[in-house]
């Protein structure tokens, strides 16, 4: 199952930003964007504090960003008035809150793949599904089997990723990439994938 709200939300309440909490996109999501790869109406899925989601609405994307944390929201909101920009920000549940059916050109996954259990993992498959519209693009980052250690959220697999999106989705590129974290136990980096995926027509 998926963390418990409260959890997520102290995650955004400590003193410490949470290591995924940088305060600027990713750079391997920045590229993918300065490519004009993501346009149109967007969904930001597990948007913290809404860096990603702001950065296509610099570029004209309608977006909307969904996470389960009310401080995140709050501060995504607040980061949006603070520099003028126009994005939707929504607090819940992705794979329970109600998204318009076939409502997106493009959906943005920056670290939420992979906190979700195998049973939920297919569900959120099935959700991203219904929202994107036949054609639509989904750019994902997740950590990665090559990060060493065993701290953070679950590995997952190149296998694993091609089998999630095998059933009416074409997994245009998997490539390895690297997560930007705060310091954490000396790293400012952990491995990822960086996979650009296209509903089926």
């Amino acid at each position: 199952m998926t963390m418990p709200t409260g959890d997520w939300d102290s995650a955004y309440r400590q003193q410490e930003p949470a290591p995924w909490d940088i305060g600027r996109p990713q750079p391997p999501f920045v590229a993918v964007v300065e490519q004009g790869l993501l346009t149109g109406t967007i969904l930001d899925a597990g948007c913290g504090t809404g860096e990603n989601a702001l950065l296509l609405a610099t570029r004209g994307g309608r977006v909307t960003g969904v996470d389960l944390s009310e401080t995140a929201i709050s501060r995504a909101r607040q980061n949006a008035a603070d520099r003028g920009l126009a994005a939707s920000f929504v607090v819940g549940d992705i794979l329970t809150i109600p998204l318009p059916e076939s409502g997106f050109d493009a959906v943005v996954d920056s670290g939420l793949f992979h906190v979700f259990s195998d049973e939920d993992r297919k569900r959120y498959v099935t959700v991203l599904a219904g929202a994107l519209r036949r054609g639509g693009l989904c750019c994902l980052m997740c950590f990665s089997d090559r990060q060493p250690g065993d701290w953070g959220p679950r590995r997952v697999t190149r296998a694993e990723l091609e089998e999630a999106f095998a059933d009416g989705w074409a997994l245009e590129s998997l490539e390895p990439a690297v997560f930007d974290i705060n310091p954490t136990f000396g790293m400012t980096t952990v491995q990822a994938w960086r996979a650009m995926i296209r509903r089926s027509p």
